[in-house]
């Protein structure tokens, strides 16, 4: 998950954004504004186009950003939740009355190191995820293949006792069809073991965003 784009707004007015990635965030973020105003609540989320708006909506200032995971939504929380605790803290806020020009002075730089911030974090958190989740997929395939070899390896026994116990040309070819068959099971075993072991690993990278979707 990314955050791709923040602003901070007075009413419609936006008093400070920043974009990671070019795109026409401003009149979407205009349009999700409103949607806010309208609402009046402390949080809300909203999907536009490909991008997952978050709100937090105080004292008449909203503090938007847009992300593009649906799935995560405590990362934008916490991101939100930091800048405006920031933005809170500038003295200028608190003044009556209150001049936005003066207090967001700079204030792109601070969306600037949150994004950046929480985008970090969010990587870090999905390679950890990600390896864990591997590791798992190993362990899973290293017991699956010790249960073939296991099965091999009594296959290996029951082919010695059957090659002491032939005794005409016809059991002998009524085992070897035996063992073939036997043969193929497993093979057939691993190839479904392998594949799935592989879709599980394409799966897993789609869903940390190794791999772009």
């Amino acid at each position: 998950m990314t955050i791709t784009y923040s602003c901070i707004a007075n009413g419609r007015v936006v008093l400070a954004d920043l974009a990671l990635t070019g795109g026409s965030y401003q009149e979407t973020a205009a349009t999700v504004l409103r949607l806010v105003l309208l609402r009046a609540e402390p949080k809300t989320i909203i999907q536009m186009g490909s991008f997952i708006y978050h709100s937090l909506f105080i004292d008449g200032i909203t503090y938007l950003c847009a992300s593009d995971n649906a799935l995560d939504t405590v990362t934008p929380s916490a991101f939100l939740k930091s800048v405006s605790d920031t933005f809170l803290r500038n003295p200028l806020t608190s003044q009556d009355p209150f001049f936005p020009s003066n207090a967001v002075a700079d204030f792109q730089q601070v969306l600037g190191k949150y994004m950046m911030k929480y985008n970090k974090n969010q990587d870090d958190s999905s390679i950890s995820t990600l390896r864990s989740q591997v590791t798992d997929v190993k362990n899973v395939m290293s017991q699956n293949i010790d249960k073939i070899l296991e099965s091999e390896e009594r296959l290996n026994i029951f082919t010695d006792r059957t090659g002491d116990l032939q005794t005409t040309a016809k059991d002998s070819k009524k085992k070897r069809k035996t063992l073939r068959r036997i043969w193929w099971k497993h093979f057939k075993k691993v190839i479904i073991i392998t594949v799935a072991i592989l879709l599980s690993i394409i799966i897993i990278l789609l869903s940390t965003n190794v791999i772009p979707t």
